[in-house]
């Protein structure tokens, strides 16, 4: 096999790696949300420990990224294509930390119904958090410069809603202190969705640098 066959092998692989990655980020923030509404402690357990998982994964992944670069020692676009795979790890990676926090907010919430009245925002927010991940490695797959520009809609969409849940439980809060507890929980909650919807976008913005070597800022 030629070097340049041997690299592009090689480059293949790392694509299939990090969307096999990728497949069990987007599964680890779903399972959390859904442990979140149906305050399931053993769903927000396997959320826990399948964290340990991603992580081992993504190490081994940067680390199959770190020889392509030291041994092969690629230039322009080739070199892009490392850097930007090393980009999308350290996002993925930073959501799966953002499932696992919403995980450990469900085990602190256990035990009691959940009263505050814009819980059914939480899913909403969740949902458009997974589709911005799957745009971002659809875009990434297709080298779809279009669709990882338009992933600042969505990101937008998420943002109104992270402010519109942060309005209603501080002003529940002060109208019944009862809910403090709760109403704090979830705004981390909300916060972290609103974090994983810029990682996103922190894809979206490595495709861009991939495919056109340009620096873009999405948020």
């Amino acid at each position: 096999m030629s070097p340049r066959s041997s690299f592009d092998k090689a480059l293949a692989e790392l694509q299939q790696d990090i969307l096999r990655m990728a497949s069990l980020v987007e599964q680890a923030i779903y399972d959390a949300v859904q442990s979140l509404v149906k305050l399931d402690v053993a769903g927000a357990a396997q959320v826990i420990m399948g964290d340990e998982m991603i992580d081992e994964l993504y190490l081994e992944i940067e680390d199959k990224c770190v020889k392509l670069i030291a041994t092969q020692q690629p230039i322009a676009r080739d070199l892009r294509v490392a850097i930007t795979g090393i980009k999308i790890l350290l996002s993925l990676e930073r959501m799966a930390d953002h499932a696992v926090d919403i995980a450990r907010a469900t085990m602190c919430l256990s035990g009691q119904p959940l009263t505050v009245k814009c819980l059914e925002y939480i899913p909403q927010m969740g949902r458009l958090a997974q589709q911005m991940v799957k745009d971002g490695l659809d875009a990434y797959v297709n080298g779809d410069v279009q669709k990882a520009r338009e992933m600042c809609a969505l990101d937008d969409e998420v943002d109104y809603i992270f402010a519109k849940v942060f309005r209603e439980l501080i002003n529940g809060m002060m109208e019944n202190p009862k809910t403090v507890m709760q109403s704090a929980y979830l705004l981390y909650v909300s916060r972290y969705l609103e974090r994983i919807a810029d990682h996103a976008t922190n894809i979206g913005e490595a495709v861009i640098y991939l495919v056109t070597g340009e620096r873009r800022e999405l948020n």
